[in-house]
């Protein structure tokens, strides 16, 4: 099976490598990683597909969840683990599952990856239901842990996606949306932490960052939801408030204190000349838009009515 793969065929140009400079290699994998965006381009249809199943479970209530093993699993755990600081979600909203547990993180389990049953009870343990999206991510298509979850979360009427580096990937058949990012041989053949690894970041990315705008986690383009866990992000909660209503950094600080760290509540206190308890009121009537917030009550109502209908 392996040898029909396109992520386990042997790379043309890079069939020397062992001879080359080191320039002219990383010059060669850095000439190769630039078909990786061209090829998540053309998944741009099923990715978005998916992005509209995500925002209707985090609407509802329901979870984003993915599932890997190895580097697929770990760069899962990694877009899971960033929306926590980032967009202050909670912690079990989205979710990264690894093959072989928190060991794997750092540590091959051998064995792990080729169990269908481990991963139907990674997710038994989480009570799945239909309100969930679980995502399988597997740059091979074939993975056996990703498939038995996938066949587990159909089961269990969640909606399902597919994210592989092959075509007509096996996963997919157990994906209500596949996305099939061929992003070709390998520098070092087989290595799919390489292009495949970049490609499924890339995906991973747009997937969880379109989702949070769509939630209402986005003012602009800034991340208003932002966690101030620390003092580089309590700086930078500070500088987005500048941004987001033009004031100064001091009058930003200010309102920073004044909304309880709270960043939307004190852009909307600066924008509207409100009390906290007033914007906080004005978030809620607006489903935690900010952008909707400054808006008039009729546009908020019209802008929930349009939300429920996605």
């Amino acid at each position: 099976m392996l040898d029909k793969l396109i992520t386990e065929v042997r790379n043309r140009n890079t069939t020397h490598l062992d001879r080359m400079s080191t320039h002219d290699i990383l010059s060669t994998m850095n000439q190769e990683d630039r078909s990786v965006p061209l090829a998540v381009s053309k998944e741009l249809d099923r990715i978005e597909q998916v992005v509209k199943k995500v925002i209707q479970a985090l609407q509802s209530g329901g979870r984003l969840i993915y599932i890997g093993a190895g580097t697929s699993g770990r760069l899962g755990v990694l877009d899971a683990v960033e929306c926590v600081p980032t967009f202050s979600t909670p912690p079990q909203q989205v979710i990264g599952l690894i093959a072989g547990g928190k060991k794997a993180l750092t540590e091959a389990v051998e064995g792990a990856e080729d169990d269908e049953t481990l991963a139907a009870r990674d997710l038994a343990a989480l009570d799945l239901d239909a309100k969930d999206v679980v995502i399988g991510i597997a740059a091979s298509g074939r993975t056996p842990y990703v498939i038995g979850g996938l066949k587990y979360a159909r089961k269990a009427g969640a909606s399902t996606a597919g994210l592989s580096c092959n075509p007509k990937a096996q996963i997919s058949r157990y994906a209500d949306v596949a996305i099939e990012v061929e992003s070709g041989p390998e520098v070092l053949t087989g290595s799919t932490r390489l292009k495949a690894g970049t490609s499924q970041k890339l995906v991973l990315n747009m997937i969880s960052t379109a989702s949070m705008i769509g939630i209402g986690k986005v003012y602009e383009n800034l991340m208003v939801d932002v966690q101030p866990t620390n003092k580089k992000l309590v700086e930078r909660s500070k500088r987005i408030i500048m941004e987001a209503t033009g004031t100064d950094l001091i009058t930003a600080e200010q309102f920073y204190l004044k909304s309880k760290s709270n960043v939307k509540a004190a852009i909307l206190m600066i924008l509207l000349h409100c009390s906290l308890d007033e914007a906080l009121i004005r978030l809620n009537q607006a489903n935690g838009f900010v952008r909707m917030a400054v808006e008039s009550p009729s546009s908020i109502e019209k802008r929930a009515n349009d939300l429920n209908e996605v």
